[in-house]
């Protein structure tokens, strides 16, 4: 995709962006980038942690999947093979 640009074009780049900003709020504009570049990485790593607090106190289910559901109108779960409970 950048493949094609070369050094002459990022100084004309350079230069537009100084022309828009302006040579004073460039250091500004930088700073700005970098603290909000932070900030996210921060987030980043937050959720990272959360996400592995997560899945250490989840319980584990994968040991008997079947244990404790119940599937209603399934006649198989009935001693007498019907839907309807026993009376």
């Amino acid at each position: 995709m950048l493949q094609g640009l070369t050094g002459w074009h990022f100084l004309v780049i350079l230069l537009v962006i100084l022309l828009l900003f302006g040579a004073a709020k460039l250091p500004a504009l930088a700073k700005s980038l970098g603290q909000s570049a932070r900030v996210f990485k921060g987030e980043i790593k937050e959720m990272k942690k959360d996400d592995a607090a997560d899945d250490a106190t989840a319980p584990s289910t994968s040991a008997d999947p079947q244990l404790g559901t119940t599937v209603l109108g399934d006649s198989s779960s009935r001693p007498n093979g019907t839907d309807s409970p026993q009376r």
